[in-house]
């Protein structure tokens, strides 16, 4: 499977298999989490501690959101 395929199943919902808008974000501000991350330990450029954490509950928010949508009753 190709990578591409493989993010389209990662934001894909489980119903219908259309993209999540919700997943989009997650996925989204996941990577600029990491990217952050790897900014401020490899090249010492700081990131705003508020907007990191920030970023943090868009994503536990979005992985939240999710996780829910999969134990509730339809």
């Amino acid at each position: 499977m190709s990578l591409l395929a493989n993010l389209k199943s990662m934001v894909s919902d489980g119903v219908d298999g259309s993209i999540s808008s919700k997943r989009v974000i997650t996925v989204m501000a996941t990577f600029l989490v990491a990217l952050a991350f790897v900014l401020n330990l490899f090249w010492d450029l700081d990131v705003d501690a508020n907007m990191y954490d920030s970023m943090m509950m868009i994503v536990v928010a979005g992985l939240g959101t999710t996780v829910a949508e999969k134990f509730a009753k339809k």
